[in-house]
């Protein structure tokens, strides 16, 4: 029984302006759950596993306020959820993809009504994201994910060969991977915690999943969801826990069939490296999927529309605190344009809001972690100190209460600086100001200054300069805007991957990416087989 996808369209965003219903629902939300509290299973098998062995999942903007705990996998419980996925395997993948991509689509239902108003408070609170921003991400991008996967993979199981002949039947079948997938999220996207472990899902493939233990909240939630939706025991299995002790003992497992991943370059180099040196010990080949690093750019030509380049700059570098992979990070603008973008740019930084998320007016929020507001301020304390860079604007650090880094403007004299190089991850943009006469040698510096290429964006009027940015900054970036910031790739319209040390570019919401979780058979039935082992040739 085959049934069609409905054609997806992109999830409204809702604009909790003041006096909407939807704002009211969301601060009642807020409110509630701020006071609530609860501890957080493993869910391993369907069954909620309470390992005693805990860890805080608290408000980054106010980091003593502790909104729920949450329970560590142990060595044990790591071994049983691989055992989980092991057992689960076959019938799941048997199912037919009606009934599996049914389970996704009921849970993007439910997100996107029952639940929209818990999973954009669970976010806000537990990842210091605005209400534009949990909105855009939590609710609409993981209710695409779901929906528009669902029909990716739906054209992906039609394909098949061009051509039987007559006499026979040729045809694809597009199985499973034979074991199961390790699913390793991040804190700074909830949709990518639920795409992660679900794509692979999705085509009939059994997960571990260890999310980041900053975003154990939402995280907890999606699985809620999912387990409402009507997802079988042990197709997905929810570890939360230290990752080095969970990296490790999954992937020495001899049925580790594929990684989806996204973090740190280092860490997905770890990860390559130690499958790698597994190789002989797993059953076969695994997938190593990883969206990684990123230290991307704005570039702007001399024919740039000033205004559009400023507010790119500010929202592509400070929304979310910087904390996106695609945030703007270093920005190459002509001697001609610099003073009017910097009189432009700083008269909106003097407006900027900061602090607690349940305040609506705040622009910005906390970064996530103690670890983060240190490594931030880090880099802006080398500039500061620096006779290389000037801080612009911002540079103000103050984690008594939350995790508060302010928006900081550096501008550099050195394009190579360390700012202009190395991946951040918080909101600090790194300006070079460059003659405009040098603006094909200066697209030349920003392809080789760093070893990323995640996102990358091009402001200019000019058409013959825009075509010059795009050959030149060919390999530059996965996703290359023209005349927008860098950020903000939706689903089933701007297919979200990197290379270089950004990734593998297997572009998330697309169909590209759910064919790394598939294995293909090729079938021939030959309906007239040979009787005689005699070719023509041979006759006499």
């Amino acid at each position: 029984m085959f049934f069609d996808v409905p054609v997806p369209k992109n999830e409204a965003i809702l604009t909790y302006a003041p006096g909407s219903k939807e704002r009211e629902l969301l601060q009642k939300a807020l409110s509630d759950m701020a006071k609530d509290y609860y501890e957080i299973p493993a869910i391993i098998n369907g069954k909620e596993v309470f390992s005693g062995n805990l860890g805080n999942c608290v408000e980054p903007h106010a980091h003593q306020h502790i909104l729920a705990k949450y329970h560590k996998a142990g060595e044990k419980d790591i071994n049983d959820a691989i055992g989980a996925a092991k057992c689960a395997s076959y019938d799941w993948c048997i199912m037919p993809f009606y009934h599996r991509s049914a389970i996704f689509l009921k849970a993007a239902d439910l997100l996107a009504t029952k639940y929209r108003d818990e999973m954009n408070a669970a976010t806000m609170l537990g990842q210091s994201k605005n209400a534009f921003q949990s909105e855009i991400d939590a609710v609409c991008e993981l209710v695409d994910f779901w929906r528009f996967n669902a029909y990716f993979a739906q054209k992906i199981y039609e394909t098949q060969p061009l051509i039987s002949p007559r006499g026979e039947w040729n045809f694809s079948e597009y199985r499973a991977l034979e074991g199961f997938i390790f699913a390793i999220t991040p804190f700074n996207f909830t949709s990518i915690a639920g795409n992660l472990p679900s794509a692979p899902a999705l085509m009939g493939n059994t997960v571990v999943w260890k999310p980041a233990g900053t975003a154990v909240y939402s995280g907890y939630l999606i699985m809620k969801i999912l387990r409402e939706a009507g997802l079988p025991e042990g197709v997905i299995n929810f570890i939360p826990g230290k990752g080095s002790e969970i990296g490790n003992l999954v992937m020495d497992s001899p049925h580790l069939a594929g990684v989806h991943f996204t973090g740190s370059t280092q860490v997905f180099n770890t990860i390559w490296k130690r499958t790698a040196n597994n190789i002989g010990l797993y059953k076969s080949y695994p997938r190593i999927v990883g969206e990684t690093g990123g230290k991307d750019f704005i570039f702007a030509h001399p024919s740039a529309d000033i205004d559009a380049l400023a507010v790119a700059s500010v929202r592509g570098a400070f929304e979310y605190q910087g904390q996106k992979c695609s945030a703007a990070s270093r920005m190459y603008i002509p001697e001609s344009l610099y003073e009017a973008w910097h009189e432009r740019a700083i008269a909106m930084l003097e407006t900027v809001k900061m602090g607690d998320v349940q305040d609506f007016s705040n622009f910005v929020n906390a970064v996530i972690d103690q670890t983060s507001f240190d490594n931030i301020k880090g880099y802006i304390d080398y500039a500061r100190a620096s006779n290389e860079a000037e801080i612009l604007w911002g540079g103000n650090c103050d984690d008594s209460e939350g995790y508060y880094v302010q928006p900081t403007l550096i501008k550099t004299t050195n394009p190579r600086f360390k700012t202009m190089q190395e991946e951040i991850f918080g909101p600090v943009l790194t300006v070079y100001v460059y003659k405009d006469k040098e603006y094909e040698q200066t697209l030349h510096l920003c392809d080789e200054t760093s070893p990323y290429a995640l996102t990358g964006a091009i402001f200019a009027q000019d058409r013959c300069a825009i075509v010059l940015a795009n050959d030149i900054l060919y390999h530059s970036a996965g996703n290359f805007y023209i005349n927008d910031k860098p950020t903000g790739a939706v689903v089933g319209q701007q297919p979200f991957g990197g290379g270089r040390s950004s990734g593998t570019n297997d572009k998330a919401g697309s169909s590209m990416n759910l064919h790394r979780w598939i294995s293909a058979r090729s079938i021939k039935e030959n309906f007239v087989p040979a009787t005689k082992y005699e070719y023509p040739f041979m006759m006499e």
